[in-house]
């Protein structure tokens, strides 16, 4: 049997082995908590470092093209002009003794509109047929007195210069009747002014005279006494930007309105364009028809074009707020499946304001950025965010500045 040990050494042993446990068990907590908090950090800056990352790669929207025909309104103001126009000046210097129409008078072709008392034009018509007489009579004398000479000749009862110098005397009195014919004819046809006629039909728009008023044709600059215009048809001018010109061909209908009438709306056809460029303000001239038949336009009017251009054909059309323009020149942002940018360069067909229509560079599927933020780069990681595409709206009529060099 072993030593029996005394009962005054027990508390000892017991007091050995406590102190080094609660060592151990403190050491163990504190070193729990410490591993604790710097996993609790360690895990702090990684989320730190992704909410970083994430935040570096930018956020885009981006919203699919829109395919649609290339076709488009152009608004521009025109300018109506009767189809012919004539102003009407007096030929011969005299009076007006008799006025027969108005302002707004309608006329026919060879109508009467006034007519010029002119007396010293009578007077020298007067004198020209006395002189036109008068050769007429030496002619006649020089005619006789040729053919005697021409019969004695052969006989020799005249010699050969005497007869010659007859012959030529009757070729010179005959020159100087067809002279004087000459002279009374322009006389006559300068009378005929004395009545002004109107042209071809239509209405007296301007009226200068009166009766009794000297018209003197003698003056370096002179006004016209009528002015008379064909207004069943009228012609449209209007200024075309130089970028739209190609896209404005003969044929190409317009739409007029005029404030007169703002509930009714005329159809115009181009007719021809100006070909070239006015270097003013930038622009083509164009000519276009409109009907008149029921004479509701007036020469002169300023009307509101609306001429439709481009085609059928179906055109990529992008938002312009899209597009990027940098040393590289122009081109679009796409983002792929991958959400990385690929910039695109493209070239725009037509500029419609708020959109573009793309005539090379974008496919019809590819997704482009909306508002690309600066120093975007090509094989840049981007946050996607769909968006409905503005492009979507119906395009509305191009309005370009007014005499801005298109």
């Amino acid at each position: 049997m072993p030593p029996e040990v005394p009962a005054e050494q027990e508390p000892r042993t017991r007091s050995r082995w406590t102190l080094p446990v609660a060592t151990i068990l403190f050491i163990g907590v504190a070193a729990f908590i410490a591993m604790t908090g710097i996993e609790s950090r360690q895990q702090s800056v990684a989320q730190l470092k992704t909410k970083a990352a994430e935040r570096a790669v930018p956020t885009v929207s981006v919203s699919l093209p829109v395919v649609r025909p290339s076709v488009g309104h152009l608004d521009l103001p025109g300018r109506l002009d009767a189809y012919s126009q004539a102003a009407l000046f007096a030929r011969v210097s005299g009076y007006v003794a008799s006025r027969k129409v108005d302002i707004g008078s309608r006329v026919k072709a060879g109508d009467v509109l006034a007519e010029i008392d002119a007396p010293d034009l009578d007077q020298q018509l007067f004198q020209a047929q006395s002189e036109l007489n008068n050769a007429k009579a030496a002619a006649a004398l020089a005619n006789v007195t040729n053919k005697r000479y021409q019969a004695l000749l052969p006989n020799s009862y005249v010699s050969r210069q005497a007869a010659d110098e007859k012959s030529a005397d009757l070729d010179a009195k005959n020159a100087l009747v067809k002279s004087a014919e000459a002279n009374v004819d322009r006389l006559k046809a300068l009378s005929e002014y004395k009545r002004i006629v109107a042209p071809f039909d239509g209405i007296v728009t301007v009226r200068n005279t009166d009766v009794g008023n000297l018209i003197n044709t003698g003056s370096s600059t002179g006004t016209e006494m009528f002015v008379v215009s064909d207004t069943h048809k009228l012609r449209l001018y209007v200024n075309v930007p130089q970028n739209y010109v190609p896209m404005v061909t003969p044929g190409t209908t317009a739409v007029l309105t005029v404030p007169e009438h703002p509930e009714k709306t005329y159809e115009a056809k181009v007719e021809v364009s100006a070909g070239a460029v006015d270097r003013a303000s930038g622009t083509t001239r164009m000519q276009l028809v409109v009907d008149n038949a029921a004479e509701e336009l007036m020469p002169g009017a300023y009307g509101n074009v609306r001429l439709t251009i481009g085609n059928r054909r179906d055109v990529v059309v992008i938002p312009a707020s899209a597009l990027i323009f940098d040393k590289e020149g122009l081109r679009v942002a796409t983002v792929g499946t991958d959400r990385l940018i690929r910039l695109k360069p493209i070239v725009i067909g037509r500029d419609l304001g708020s959109t573009l229509e793309i005539a090379s560079g974008l496919a019809p599927e590819d997704r482009i950025v909306d508002g690309a933020p600066d120093g975007l780069l090509d094989g840049d990681p981007v946050n996607v965010q769909e968006k409905p595409n503005p492009a979507n709206a119906p395009s509305s009529a191009i309005q370009p500045h007014s005499g801005g060099k298109g």
